[in-house]
């Protein structure tokens, strides 16, 4: 951050042309549709367990790239499928991953169905044995009773029943694993870590005051905490909200939670500058601010959802310090936003009475009241709605239960989710989530998913020596608190299979000593299914390395799922703190998207050896973007990139024919050697269908120079000298 200043390149896919389906598939696919649309949220605990969902799927043949093996088990019904090609004796099968006892199979045929078939099982995918056979099969759904144990299990087709392949929407073997231990259960209380008030505890303003000296300053502590407040209304609190520090409403609607009082974030411990303000939110609450302006005065990893300001909100820290960007989405502030020295910031789906002050880069979308677009002066970027849009869950109370509220996808949506009364979406019953509390370990957590439940996880910090894997569809994983994942080892920290609909949210992953190849992957390499109508969202998931401690990835984020909406990110190479320098800290990447259709709302990528973000799929979208390279390069050398002087902030691979981005800035500040000279800030080949709306780089005091803005488009930074003064494109080509 701005301090005292205002792998080899994976190959190409496609998505492909819709699959052919038969009718007795569509008809499935319309009426379980319309039955999903009115069913309540599945229960949490089944037996026997679904075991195949999400694992490693093979098949003797495919139809096309569209119909691999694993489309049988993402948990996607009548989205996705595995076909293979159009002869007999062909076979799909599923390694568990380790022995189970089996129970039954549940086979979900497209039109060309199987005729006769057998099922089989192995415990080392070579010697099989059948378990059962049919021979007669009609299509439709086939329920098969099973017996015996095998960690592979597979499909033997024998006779089609039509002239295409053997096409199974999904293959789902169910059992119970051996040694798998006492069935987790779900729910229960929150952990010391998550104060829970309502208008008649005593002493809040002491337990707020407490926690904020515990917090104020403890940038890399291991302190994490949760304020959430329930239905009522509160008088004469001051919140101070410190590092790691949660404050949310109970209720469902932000108008269920009054505080007349104000949610507080400045700067004093900085004295008085805000750039280092991080890792901290306020959801779900209405102010009214006791001198009628609340003071929000944040940087990265700093989000404010679904919040009522009945007053003004002034972005900016006593005095008028340096600040250096933020995010608020689903909100209502009535009165005028000051931004005032926020350097750049965005505003999605909200309400406001009017904006103040520029600076770098201010953009809004959906947002009712928003200036309009005037870049490159006054400097706002604004989008009248944002196309895909789906609020990040939240906890709640409905009555005396604990829910979390998963909010409804909104397209071209603007304005708040709750303007017009009760939100869209579902609810689901905390008895349905494993609640993760300090000492929780990767196995155990990786049983709760297995078993059915989303995940919660309480304020704390969690190590892992194994990958969490979030392999079933419409999983919720919620953190309180910034709740924060190490993985230890080297592994990746989470991994999400290509399946519909998984939720991530408020949750920091923090890179450990020995370097992962990656620390989040959304979707397997080579994914390819059409989640359109239920993405996966990534929204307040922030991702550091170093900082706290030595810490390395080689890439962080790589989204190959297709559809994906990352909604606000900070992913972070550390300029400060312990454990950080050239090597020290090494992380050449920091965004990879290798999916299509993915958009991105609020995108905040920093300090990476080499590309911050490269996007590989077709017709992305970026609605702002904020970076800032590296300021620990030791020398030109160090960034040289082929005959290219330095690594791009923001790529946009060649192959790509389709993109589009609005708001984008990259900024210099090369301390150690401010000789360097960064050739672009921002790279993409030249085509009709790619677009750059509203660009900038700026040179931090003469820090380090940009020779231009884009490709060779774009004035050097370099007359500039040391005025901080932007070169900017409003559009590109």
């Amino acid at each position: 951050m701005p301090v005292g200043i205002p792998i080899a390149a994976p190959s190409r896919r496609r998505r492909p042309p819709s699959a052919r389906k038969g009718i007795a598939g569509a008809l499935a696919a319309a009426v379980v549709g319309s039955l999903l649309a009115l069913a309540p949220a599945t229960t949490a605990h089944a037996a026997p367990t679904l075991l195949s969902q999400g694992k490693t799927a093979t098949a003797s043949s495919t139809e096309g790239p569209a119909y691999a093996a694993s489309a049988a088990v993402d948990g996607n019904l009548t989205g996705t499928r595995w076909a293979s090609s159009w002869q007999d004796a062909q076979w799909l099968q599923v390694d568990l991953g380790k022995s189970a006892t089996l129970s039954r199979a549940v086979l979900t045929w497209e039109g060309a169905y199987g005729k006769s078939y057998q099922i089989q099982s192995s415990e080392n995918g070579t010697d099989w044995r059948t378990v059962t056979a049919v021979s007669a099969g009609d299509g439709g759904t086939d329920d098969v009773t099973l017996s015996g144990t095998g960690r592979y299990i597979r499909m033997n087709g024998l006779t089609r029943a039509t002239g295409y392949g053997f096409s199974l929407w999904e293959f789902q073997v169910y059992g119970s694993t051996d040694g798998g231990g006492p069935t987790l259960p779900g729910g229960g209380d929150l952990g010391p870590n998550v104060h829970v008030f309502d208008p008649s505890t005593p002493g809040i303003q002491t337990k707020l005051d407490q926690v904020f000296q515990q917090q104020e300053s403890a940038q890399f502590g291991a302190g994490r905490h949760a304020f959430l407040f329930k239905p009522g209304t509160y008088n004469g609190l001051n919140a101070q909200i410190g590092f790691y520090t949660q404050i949310a409403g109970l209720g469902l609607r932000p108008g269920d939670t009054t505080i007349n009082g104000d949610v507080t974030v400045d700067a004093g411990w900085f004295n008085g500058n805000a750039t280092q303000n991080f890792w901290r939110g306020a959801e779900g609450l209405t102010l009214n601010p006791l001198s009628g302006t609340n003071r929000w005065a944040v940087s990265q990893a700093s989000s404010f959802r679904r919040m009522h300001v009945k007053g003004g909100l002034n972005l900016a820290p006593n005095g008028y310090g340096w600040a250096s960007g933020g995010y608020i989405a689903d909100s209502k502030i009535d009165g005028q936003v000051g931004n005032y020295s926020q350097q750049q910031w965005y505003t999605r789906d909200s309400s406001i009475g009017s904006w103040s002050n520029s600076v770098w880069n201010q953009t809004f979308s959906g947002v009712q009241g928003a200036p309009a677009t005037s870049f490159p002066e006054p400097r706002y970027t604004t989008l009248d709605t944002t196309p895909i849009s789906r609020e990040k869950p939240y906890l709640y109370l409905d009555g005396n239960e604990y829910k979390v509220f998963a909010p409804a996808k909104r397209v071209n949506a603007r304005g708040t989710s709750w303007a017009n009364g009760t939100p869209q979406g579902e609810s689901i019953p905390l008895s349905q989530f494993y609640v993760v509390k300090p000492g929780a370990t990767a196995t155990t957590i990786n049983q709760a998913l297995d078993q059915g439940l989303h995940l919660l996880f309480t304020p704390g910090v969690y190590h892992v020596d194994q990958s969490i894997n979030v392999n079933r569809a419409n999983t919720i994983v919620l953190g309180l608190g910034l709740a924060t994942i190490i993985p230890d080892n080297g592994v990746t920290a989470m991994k999400v299979a290509d399946v519909d609909g998984v939720r991530l949210a408020g949750f920091l992953i923090d890179a450990g000593p020995v370097n992962s190849p990656t620390l989040l992957e959304i979707g397997s390499q080579g994914a390819s299914a059409d989640h359109a109508a239920n993405p996966t969202t990534v929204q307040d998931v922030y991702i550091r390395i170093g900082g706290a401690h030595v810490g390395k990835a080689t890439t962080s984020m790589v989204v190959n799922s297709d559809d994906a909406i990352i909604d606000h990110t900070w992913v972070w190479r550390a300029d400060h703190g312990e454990g950080w320098g050239w090597e020290t800290n090494r992380a050449d990447y920091g965004v990879r998207v290798n999916g299509d259709d993915v958009l991105a709302t609020g995108l905040f990528v920093e300090h990476f050896n080499k590309y911050d973000v490269e996007w590989y799929g077709e017709r992305g979208r970026t609605i702002f973007y904020q970076n800032e390279k590296a300021y620990d390069a030791p020398d030109q050398a160090a960034i040289q990139n082929g005959t290219t002087k330095g690594y791009a902030a923001y790529r946009v691979d060649d192959s790509v024919d389709t993109h589009e981005a609005w708001g984008l800035g990259s900024y210099c500040n090369y301390n150690v050697d401010p000789t360097i000279v960064q050739e672009h800030g921002f790279k993409a080949p030249v085509k009709p269908g790619v677009k750059f709306h509203s660009l900038l780089v700026v040179s931090l005091g003469g820090m380090g120079h940009y020779n231009h803005v884009i490709n060779n488009t774009g004035a050097s930074t370099i007359p500039a000298g040391t005025s901080t003064v932007p070169s900017t494109v409003v559009s590109f080509p």
